[in-house]
């Protein structure tokens, strides 16, 4: 099974980006899964109904989201319509949606993606993520129950996605962290083969302030004083993920990192098990 993992699409720079690109890594890569992190994908902040479409129509198979989620009023009431789109599942009880979903590729394979919020440096105090997820993980077996599972970590604090990435090894295929827009170099399959990477990296404009136009940014950093609203940088973006190719275990047998487009250098090296076992 090939799976692709994009990180947080940044306003109409990264829809175009998406629109232009992944319709053809599907055919293309042989894309049985395509996850999408979108919650900044509608002007920067939470993602609209009419974004949520289109991206779903570009072969996306699952749409997550993150602090994010309902800064777009309407998603309140269409992520209880959509099951394709997911929101963090250490989000208060009563939040519309659900945090994790079990898919079925065209193939008829089982696909569980999970979503958890971190809680170092966040704005609000989300519950405990590991709580969260272990009642998921102990209720769900790679390549028995569904043939891979993905969870995205929105968070801040590389040391504790790196420690939820540790805690999901051996019971997950891929453990990937958004929400900081910059794409990291950790790429690595852990001790029990699951595939990590701290952050996949934003699909937008790096030509930016994390995805922002620059000016404003730099005006509250330099005064201190805000002189108007952020708004997402237009130029190019950069199609940031990781793409998988797992074993009938549920464990990856191949991991790359993708990068295409944009001002960030192309990036396509990729581990696999056997260059992990050499070692």
């Amino acid at each position: 099974m090939n799976i692709l993992f994009l990180g947080d699409v940044m306003g109409r720079s990264g829809r175009d980006a998406l629109a232009k690109i992944l319709p053809s890594l599907r055919i293309d890569w042989k894309l049985d899964f395509v996850v999408v992190n979108a919650e900044n994908a509608t002007s920067g902040v939470g993602l609209s109904v009419e974004h949520a479409k289109q991206i779903l129509n570009l072969g996306v198979d699952c749409i997550t989201l993150g602090d994010h989620s309902f800064d777009q009023r309407e998603m309140l009431t269409f992520i209880q319509q959509e099951p394709r789109i997911l929101r963090p599942i250490n989000f208060a009880n009563t939040a519309p949606g659900k945090g994790f979903g079990v898919f079925l590729t065209q193939s008829g394979e089982k696909v569980l993606v999970a979503q958890v919020l971190g809680q170092v440096f966040m704005k609000k105090n989300f519950s405990d993520p590991f709580a969260g997820l272990d009642t998921i993980l102990n209720n769900s077996q790679i390549g028995k129950t569904c043939a891979a599972l993905i969870v995205d970590i929105h968070a801040e604090a590389t040391s504790e996605k790196m420690a939820i990435g540790h805690w999901c090894d051996g019971r997950a295929t891929l453990v990937v962290g958004t929400h900081t827009h910059v794409p990291t170099s950790d790429l690595q399959i852990l001790d029990k083969g699951t595939a990590y990477q701290s952050d996949a990296g934003m699909c937008g404009d790096y030509n930016s302030v994390i995805g922002m136009d620059k000016v404003e940014p730099m005006q509250r950093f330099v005064t201190g004083m805000s002189k108007g609203r952020f708004v997402p940088a237009k130029g190019v973006a950069t199609l940031c993920g990781v793409f998988a190719e797992v074993a009938t275990t549920g464990l990856v047998r191949r991991v790359q990192s993708v990068r295409i487009g944009g001002v960030l250098e192309e990036k396509s090296s990729y581990l696999d098990v056997q260059k992990k076992i050499s070692t």
